[in-house]
């Protein structure tokens, strides 16, 4: 598999140069996410950034997803916060809480696993979670998917995915159990 890299079932060709890159202010790779941004919280949405996006990109989608559902020491499933795709190549983030009236021209928003759009925040019911946000470069603009969830989502970005950066953060309740 020289010059590529699996990732999540995606062939992602290696691209020459720089990385493409995500970061947020709100938090550094695998450290925690403020409560702000939790179901303790205000439960918005992070400011994030992105860089070194491939010139051939026609499309980015981002996932935001917990693989520690629902305990981090005998995960079950993984819980699928935020759904995005059709940001257009030239965007370079997206602002806190972002509403769906402020997203990039032309972004999608999918299905998260409360059954409906936009960003739910962490809120694990025990233990510390890891929360990827992951944003995909792709060659193509994606169909209209309506209300698509991560599945249906990475099966139509199957084949089109040129490039990926993640950032990992972290979280852990202080009280109660919620979802």
């Amino acid at each position: 598999m020289s010059g590529q890299k699996a990732y999540d079932g995606f062939r992602v060709e290696a691209e020459t140069g720089e990385a493409m890159r995500l970061t947020s202010p709100a938090f550094a790779e695998e450290g925690e996410i403020p409560s702000h941004y939790t179901c303790d919280g205000a439960d918005c949405s992070p400011v994030l950034s992105w860089t070194e996006v491939p010139a051939n990109t026609k499309s980015l989608a981002l996932i935001v997803d917990d693989p520690d559902a629902p305990d981090p020491a005998a995960p079950k499933m993984v819980w699928v916060h935020w759904v995005l795709y059709n940001l257009p190549a030239d965007s370079t983030g997206l602002p806190e809480a972002v509403k769906p009236a402020e997203l990039p021209p032309g972004t999608r928003e999918g299905q998260n696993d409360w059954k409906r759009k936009g960003y739910g925040g962490p809120c694990p019911p025990i233990g510390r979670h890891r929360y990827f946000h992951k944003l995909y470069a792709l060659d193509t603009v994606l169909p209209d998917l309506g209300a698509a969830n991560k599945a249906r989502l990475e099966a139509a970005m199957k084949g089109h995915v040129i490039a990926e950066a993640s950032l990992i953060g972290t979280f852990q309740r202080r009280g109660g159990r919620r979802r």
